[in-house]
């Protein structure tokens, strides 16, 4: 079955054609260290990790491999502001390095709550700067470049199809602009290289060919990309606010040293909101995954909402909507745990589930396949089958939860066994009910009692 996928550039649904058979090369757009990450930035990681975790299902070899962002993100896309890094570090008190290496920890922690397979590479911006000195090296010998007086900048007039990923229309921008543009030559152009202002101020600095300073944005995920993967790679991930700028520029800069087509699928996951606005690191964040799980929130809850919507579309985040995919997830759990393994395999199902996944990784509809599968009495094979659904879906389905009885549950159950034991069904009866709306569900069975959470 051949997976057709939405490639922001050409703004179509294609059908996915390797450059190598059976083997892909993948890169996602990964943190700025600066803070923790938001559930917003992680809805963008869990659509990477469906895309990643349907290849694999499909038989590809995949080569994935995250940027971290440790040096050079301004805290403006004007190329003006501070550095992320070397403000936090500042206002906290630490090394740039430590408190970069302390934010990534946690996030590869976040990646393991919420099932997200690691890339096989995680590079840093910090250890590459040879590699994007040398890359600016390349656009300067070929003419893109100029020096103003705080760096080097992209002139993006150079570059024929700027703005292509975007669409965007540089005329009509050049038209409105109300930017400051000081040195720069277009509104568009950025910074490869920035100088540093006051040298031995700033923790990380280095000294080149262009003089003492930090690489940009950009300029990293260029460099470290195709180190990795090629100068012609297959799939490129990131949110949607990467379009007009960031991966816009990525493409100019490496089309234009290497005079290659840079990446032949764009996709791009699409924000997480709240009360109808993008969950934003400025705006707060909303919530990390670890304050989630400090109200009650299993991190796997919050992965089975952002399924129900699909990559493309915005999601709504409430604690109500979050309430409601943790107790479907719950219900999915226990209908699947009374399931019997008969050791079959249910054809029907899972070529529903492929064919969902398979176009343009259509969560939603390959949820109601999984609900209209283990709803299903009469239908075999479930067990196996959702062995081979889990694998995308990242839920742990089979994995039987250890469940914590709170004291006064194990006294009504311990109350409810003497009733039972000197016949006092009626009572029994009115213990397992108060039971049930304390969320507690009971299995009478021959190995004993079964104790669910409902």
């Amino acid at each position: 079955m051949s997976l057709k996928i939405y490639n922001t550039f050409t703004r179509k649904l294609e059908t996915f054609k390797p450059i190598k058979a059976n083997e892909v090369n993948m890169y996602s757009c990964g943190p700025t260290v600066y803070w923790y990450q938001h559930i917003g930035n992680l809805r963008t990681y869990v659509f990477s990790d469906i895309l990643k975790r349907t290849l694999l299902y499909d038989g590809f070899k995949v080569n994935h491999v995250m940027n971290v962002t440790d040096v050079g993100h301004l805290t403006s896309d004007a190329d003006e502001g501070e550095d992320k890094i070397e403000k936090a570090a500042a206002k906290e008190g630490k090394r740039a390095g430590d408190l970069a290496n302390y934010y990534l920890a946690v996030f590869k922690e976040d990646f393991k709550r919420l099932n997200i397979l690691e890339p096989n590479i995680w590079c840093k911006a910090t250890d590459h700067i040879k590699d994007q000195i040398g890359l600016i090296k390349n656009l300067e010998e070929k003419g893109y470049t100029y020096r103003t007086a705080d760096g080097i900048y992209y002139d993006t007039s150079k570059f024929k199809n700027y703005g292509k990923l975007a669409m965007l229309k540089k005329e009509g921008m050049q038209a409105g602009k109300r930017v400051e543009l000081k040195e720069k030559k277009n509104i568009t152009d950025f910074a490869l290289w920035k100088f540093s202002e006051k040298p031995g101020l700033r923790q990380q600095e280095w000294p080149s060919l262009f003089g003492l300073g930090f690489p940009g944005w950009h300029i990293e995920c260029s460099a470290m990309s195709m180190k990795y993967l090629g100068e012609h790679f297959d799939i490129h991930t990131g949110g949607e606010d990467h379009i007009p700028i960031h991966h816009t520029n990525e493409i100019a800069q490496s089309e234009a040293a290497t005079g290659k087509k840079f990446v032949n699928y764009w996709l791009h996951g699409s924000f997480l909101t709240f009360k109808g606005k993008k969950v934003s690191k400025s705006k707060g964040g909303l919530y990390t995954i670890s304050e989630l799980q400090d109200q009650g929130y299993k991190p796997l809850s919050y992965r089975y909402l952002c399924l129900t919507a699909h990559y493309k579309t915005q999601l709504e985040f409430s604690l109500e909507n979050l309430k409601n995919a943790q107790n479907s997830y719950e219900r999915l759990k226990n209908i699947i745990s009374s399931s019997k393994n008969d050791g079959k395999e249910n054809k029907k199902y899972l070529k529903d589930f492929e064919k969902a996944i398979n176009n343009d990784l259509n969560m939603p509809k390959a949820l109601a396949v999984l609900w209209e599968l283990v709803r299903n009495e009469k239908a075999k094979g479930k067990i196996r089958t959702l062995e081979k659904i889990d694998k995308i879906l990242g839920l742990d389905l089979l994995e039987k939860e250890s469940i914590s009885i709170p004291d006064n549950i194990q006294e009504l159950i311990n109350r409810r066994e003497q009733a039972r034991k000197e016949k006092n069904f009626k009572l029994a009866d009115e213990l397992r009910q108060k039971i049930n709306e304390m969320g507690f569900a009971l299995e009478d069975s021959k190995e004993g009692i079964k104790v669910k959470k409902i």
